[in-house]
């Protein structure tokens, strides 16, 4: 009896944390969708932003940016971080290895202000103009490090006799490590690369000193380039009660969109299981 007292006990302190975890989370969810779920229509997605002073217009131009920003970092980011997670689980018991496992450490706790500015040192200035580019080498350098370890620790649940059956055939080491062990372990890999889409997605301090923003359409990488995380923080700041509606439309946007994408990342990871 006794230990069925105590086995009830700690049952409930443990669905009371839940409760308690969960209070925040669904309250910032009903304020976000409560706030801006009304200011969402057709022309909220495709059209741009109004001039102060006047009344409608949209975020289209935000939406687009941050998948052209976002797409920029997955472009560098994904094959950095993927390639120097198979290259520690691979060839990482060596100096050179616990180096790069050291840097990718690191580098995962840096704020993301200060990958921003020293983007905006890197490429802002010798570019001498704010652009999607330097907005997406931002991003990448924030996926990066994530990537790199979680790479790793997929790449080395892949049983070990897979490679030898591989080598075994005649089959070369990069060959084996890019067919066999990267293929076994690509649904893990993938729901890697999902949160960390989503992740990058929902920055803005890295943004604010490299894309910095654009009230129109841009397909150029040069140039500077809108988002719906900048969009936001400009919205929120203003004195106009119209921006501060779009603010929360443009959030409950931003919230779906990163929702969507880890879903993405759960279902992923629960059908390679399957």
């Amino acid at each position: 009896m006794r230990r069925r007292i105590t086995n009830w006990v700690m049952t409930g302190l443990c669905g009371l944390a839940l409760l308690v975890a969960l209070v925040p989370l669904g309250s910032l969810l009903w304020l976000v969708i409560s706030h801006g779920l009304a200011g969402l229509s057709p022309d909220f997605f495709t059209a741009l932003p109004a001039p102060v002073g006047e009344t409608g217009g949209g975020v289209g131009n935000a939406i687009v940016g941050t998948l052209y920003i976002v797409g920029i970092a997955c472009a560098v980011g994904v094959p950095l971080g993927v390639g120097a997670g198979v290259y520690l689980a691979e060839r990482g018991d060596t100096r050179l290895g616990d180096a790069v496992r050291f840097t990718a450490e690191v580098l995962s706790g840096v704020p993301s202000i200060v990958v921003g500015i020293v983007a905006y040192g890197l490429v802002v200035l010798s570019m001498r103009r704010f652009s999607a580019l330097a907005g997406g080498m931002a991003l990448a350098v924030l996926m990066v490090p994530t990537l790199a370890r979680s790479t790793e620790e997929l790449v080395r649940l892949v049983p070990g006799t897979l490679r030898e059956a591989s080598l075994a055939l005649g089959v070369s080491q990069w060959r084996t490590s890019l067919m066999v062990v990267l293929r076994t372990a690509l649904g893990g890999i993938m729901t890697a690369i999902l949160l960390a889409v989503a992740r990058a997605a929902g920055e803005t301090a890295p943004l604010l000193f490299t894309s910095l923003n654009n009230q129109y359409w841009n397909w150029r990488a040069d140039q500077p380039t809108a988002s719906l995380t900048v969009q936001i923080f400009n919205y929120a700041v203003a004195p106009y009660q119209d921006w501060h509606d779009k603010a929360w439309s443009a959030a409950l946007v931003l919230l779906l969109l990163v929702g969507a994408l880890s879903l993405a990342g759960r279902l992923a990871s629960r059908s390679r299981l399957r």
